[in-house]
């Protein structure tokens, strides 16, 4: 992966708080939604969440906690495009 630079994950959390982010879990499927808040142990706690498993979404879920040791990676949901491609 070139060009990925690791980052502070607490100042990155915060930052995205209150915004549209995309969760995705070590089992594959991804968490659409508004951070709401997190802990200490990067615990996400996340609104208005839509899961999709292999690009489909599989239904609205509304307000989840998703547990730290399951996240594979945490992105700002702006980055994607109408056709949900990153940049």
């Amino acid at each position: 992966m070139a060009g990925v630079v690791p980052i502070n994950p607490k100042p990155f959390l915060t930052n995205l708080t209150g915004k549209a982010v995309v969760v995705k879990l070590k089992w594959g499927m991804e968490y659409k939604g508004y951070l709401v808040s997190f802990d200490g142990y990067m615990n996400l706690q996340l609104a208005n969440t839509e899961e999709h498993i292999d690009g489909v979404c599989t239904g609205n879920l509304g307000e989840v906690l998703i547990r730290c040791n399951n996240v594979l990676y945490v992105r700002g949901s702006e980055d994607e495009d109408d056709d949900g491609e990153r940049d």
